[in-house]
C-alpha cells in the first residue's frame, strides 16, 4: 500500500459530498476545508426544492453549527466568503434518479469536473419508515453509483455503511462484500425489485383508504421490522444498508473504484475539530440519556459486555486515508474497511455496576423498548476482521508523512477517559443542553 501525501492529493480536488448535513457528512465538509483551503470544490448534495433552500441548509445545518467554530476563528469575518467560494450546494435527492438534481446545466458541471465521490447519507433510525429507508439506504446508493458512472474521471466511489450491516452473525466478520440477494435466514432469496413494488402497494392501498399520515407512518415502520426480521437482520437500518451494499457491489462490476466503510457505534468526537462535538442522541446514548434523566434505572446486558464504538474524527480520518490509498491503485475492485475499536483498550461495563436489585418502576417499558432496540448491539457475538485496515494504518505511518493528522488508530485511545471525560460531556453540553 502507498499513501503518499493526502494534502497532496486533496490540492485542487472538486468532491461530490452527499449527506453533508448529517453528522459524519458535515464533520468530513469541516476536515477538509480546515486542513486543505486549497481544495478546488466541494458539491453538497441537499435534499432540497431549490437553490435557495438548499444555500439555507447549508447555512443553518452544516456552517452554522458550533463544529465549525475552528474554522470561525481561523477565518473570522471571511469565513463565509471562504465557505461560498469552496463550496456549491446542489438541491437534489439521493433517492431519486440522477440524484434529484434538476439544474442541467450543474448537473453537467458536476459530471465533468468531480474526483471524488463520498456517499454519508443515511437514515439511521432502527425502525425508520421502511419506504423512506429503502429510499435512501438501499436505492440511494444505487442511484449514485448510475450518477457517477457518467462523470468523466471519478478516482474514486467511497459508501459509508456500518459494520452491523452483517446482521446478527457470530464469529469471524470479514471485511467481503455480500452477494446480491442473499438472506441470513430461511432460503428465501431478497428480490429488492419486490420490496419497492411491495412498499408502493401498501403506500397506494394506505392512501386509497384515507389513512391518516401518522396510521401511515406507523404502518411503514411496522412492515419495515417484519421484513427485517423475515430475512434475518434485527432491525429496518441495518436490513436496508445491507441491501444498499447489495445492489452497490453488484451493479458496480468493478466499473467505478468503490470502498466501503464500515464503522461500529459512531460517537463524539476523540480530538477534531474539538473533542466531544455530537449532533442527536446516537446509538448507545439512548441508554445513557435514558439514565442521566433519571428515566431508566435498569437495562439488560452482558457483565462481560464490550462497547464497540468509535469516535466519528476517526471514522472521517479512515475515510479519507481510504480514499487517498485507494485512487493511489491500479485495480477497481472494490474494498472494505471495518473501523472498530473491539477488543482494543476495552471498556467492560461489568467493572461499572454493583450487584443490587433495582426495583421495577414506571421506568419498566421505556427499558424494554430500549432493551429490545440495543439487544442485537449489546448481546453480539461477532468479530469483525479488520485486515484491511490494519493495512492501511501500517501504510499510512510507513509512507505517509500527515498521518498524525488523520489519525484513525483506536489503540492511541483511551477509552474510558474518552466515555467519561470527553463523550459524556459532550452529549450533556451539545445534545441535553
Amino acid at each position: 500500500m502507498e499513501l503518499g501525501s493526502i494534502m497532496e492529493f486533496l490540492n485542487n480536488k472538486s468532491i461530490l459530498v452527499i449527506g453533508a448535513t448529517g453528522f459524519l457528512g458535515k464533520i468530513f465538509v469541516e476536515k477538509i476545508l480546515r486542513v486543505q483551503p486549497k481544495v478546488k470544490k466541494l458539491y453538497l448534495l441537499l435534499r432540497a426544492v431549490d437553490t435557495r433552500s438548499a444555500e439555507e441548509r447549508l447555512h443553518n445545518e452544516v456552517i452554522g453549527m458550533a463544529l465549525f467554530d475552528v474554522l470561525r476563528e481561523q477565518h473570522g469575518a471571511s469565513l463565509y466568503s471562504f465557505v461560498y467560494e469552496k463550496v456549491t450546494p446542489v438541491p437534489g435527492d439521493i433517492s431519486c434518479v440522477d440524484l434529484g438534481i434538476r439544474d442541467s446545466l450543474l448537473k453537467g458541471q458536476i459530471w465533468n469536473e468531480i474526483d471524488t465521490v463520498i456517499n454519508c447519507a443515511a437514515t439511521t433510525n432502527f425502525d425508520e419508515r421502511y419506504d423512506v429507508a429503502l429510499g435512501i439506504n438501499t436505492l440511494g446508493p444505487l442511484h449514485l453509483l448510475n450518477f457517477v458512472k457518467k462523470c468523466n474521471s471519478v478516482e474514486v466511489l467511497v459508501h459509508l455503511s456500518t459494520a452491523y450491516v452483517c446482521g446478527e452473525d457470530a464469529g469471524l466478520i470479514l471485511e467481503k462484500p455480500f452477494p446480491l440477494g442473499k438472506a441470513k435466514k430461511g432460503t428465501e432469496m431478497i428480490d429488492i425489485d419486490i420490496e419497492k413494488k411491495l412498499v408502493e402497494e401498501k403506500l397506494r392501498k394506505l392512501h386509497s383508504e384515507h389513512a391518516e399520515e401518522s396510521a401511515v407512518t406507523s404502518y411503514m415502520k411496522d412492515y419495515g421490522s417484519k421484513r427485517a426480521r423475515m430475512f434475518g437482520w434485527p432491525n429496518t437500518y441495518v436490513f436496508t444498508k445491507a441491501m444498499g451494499e447489495m445492489l452497490l457491489v453488484h451493479y458496480n462490476r468493478d466499473t467505478v473504484p468503490l470502498v466501503i466503510i464500515r464503522p461500529t457505534m459512531v460517537t463524539s468526537t476523540y480530538q477534531e475539530p474539538f473533542p466531544g462535538w455530537i449532533e442527536g442522541v446516537r446509538t448507545v446514548d439512548g441508554v445513557a440519556v435514558g439514565y442521566a434523566k433519571g428515566k431508566l434505572k435498569h437495562f439488560p446486558f452482558k457483565p462481560q459486555l464490550i462497547v464497540d464504538v468509535i469516535p466519528a474524527d476517526m471514522v472521517i480520518n479512515a475515510l479519507i486515508m481510504a480514499m487517498v490509498e485507494y485512487a493511489n491503485r491500479s485495480t477497481t475492485s472494490e474494498i472494505i474497511y471495518h473501523v472498530f475499536h473491539q477488543a482494543i483498550n476495552t471498556v467492560l461495563f461489568q467493572k461499572h455496576y454493583k450487584d443490587k436489585y433495582t426495583a421495577l418502576d414506571r421506568s419498566l417499558k421505556r427499558g424494554m423498548r430500549l432493551a429490545k432496540l440495543y439487544e442485537p448491539y449489546v448481546f453480539f457475538k461477532g468479530i469483525f476482521d479488520d485486515t484491511n485496515s490494519e493495512k492501511l494504518q501500517i501504510a499510512a505511518r510507513e509512507t505517509c508523512s500527515e498521518a498524525d493528522a488523520f489519525n484513525f488508530d483506536p489503540t492511541s485511545v483511551n477509552w474510558e477517559a474518552y466515555m467519561m471525560d470527553v463523550h459524556f460531556p459532550g452529549l450533556v453540553k451539545y445534545v441535553l443542553k
